[in-house]
């Protein structure tokens, strides 16, 4: 197995292993501390079925599910009741499966919920010529270069999260996932380094600051979090396998023709309600 990073910003692109495969200890265990010095892993030229996703997901903690209020897209078309079709693909014009058009503004998944998910997997079957990249950016390294006004300002401050906060969603819509505040700077629960919790897509305030300050704040701390020096562009080939660490990313997408098929298989991992990072005694 080869790990090579492929950005300055993060990620590394891993060879030589066959993830259809079980992993013995010593391959998972190096997999895990990659994953944890990297946060993305890139597998290239992965062939494997659900089954085989699924299986190396869980090797890394409790499956994903999916709470829906209503039917989802991929009833009948997937196994587990966590797998997502992420994909623009119709039939008698209706997707096969979830988040089908377009771009997409950064966010962490699950950032909504009392435990966001710690893992997610994305495996590509057909991506279009020209765009549907994903964008990952590095909340850990972000929280590092945050000028030290704004870390005393936001230290013990909480963001509302939502689900498409900030994609003028009607009360209906942001219904179906529910409401929940984190701090805005949290802590990995393995390694202990800070990261800002915080996203363009899914966080719609800061709790107790007046409305004004709020938007402005938080207008701030999201332009800083999509800076280019953060950033790591996958551009998709069928047969990649990318992974990565909600804990200490957000991720985004890029637009792309809706005349060209796109198809992803996305499994999550559970995580655990984020905790404060204690800025004061850093």
């Amino acid at each position: 197995m080869k790990i090579e990073p492929i950005s300055p910003a993060l990620g590394a692109r891993v060879t030589g292993i066959d993830l259809a495969q079980e992993l013995d200890d010593a391959t998972f265990e190096a997999v895990h501390q990659a994953w944890l010095d990297h946060h993305v892993l890139v597998f290239p030229e992965q062939g494997f079925s659900e089954e085989d996703q699924v299986r190396f997901t869980e090797r890394f903690g409790e499956l994903g599910t999916r709470t829906r209020k209503i039917e989802s897209s991929e009833t009948g078309r997937v196994t587990h009741p966590g797998t997502m079709l992420i994909s623009n693909v119709r039939e008698d014009g209706k997707p096969i499966g979830s988040l089908p058009d377009g771009e997409m503004m950064f966010h962490s998944d699950g950032a909504y919920g009392k435990r966001p998910y710690r893992y997610t997997m994305l495996y590509a079957i057909e991506v279009p010529s020209v765009g549907g990249n994903t964008l990952f950016a590095n909340t850990a390294k972000a929280y590092d270069e945050l000028p030290d006004t704004l870390k005393t300002k936001l230290a013990n401050c909480h963001g509302e999260h939502m689900y498409y906060a900030n994609n003028n969603q009607d009360v209906a819509t942001r219904s179906l996932s529910g409401m929940r505040e984190h701090p805005l700077f949290v802590a990995h629960e393995e390694t202990g380094r800070p990261a800002i919790y915080a996203s363009r897509l899914m966080t719609s305030r800061i709790v107790g600051l007046p409305e004004d300050e709020s938007d402005a704040v938080l207008q701030q701390l999201l332009d800083h979090l999509e800076k280019p020096e953060f950033i790591y562009e996958h551009v998709w080939t069928p047969g990649d396998f990318v992974v990565w660490d909600n804990r200490c990313l957000n991720h985004a997408r890029t637009d792309f023709s809706e005349g060209e098929r796109r198809l992803l298989r996305r499994t999550t991992v559970w995580g655990v309600d984020p905790q404060a990072y204690n800025v004061e005694a850093a």
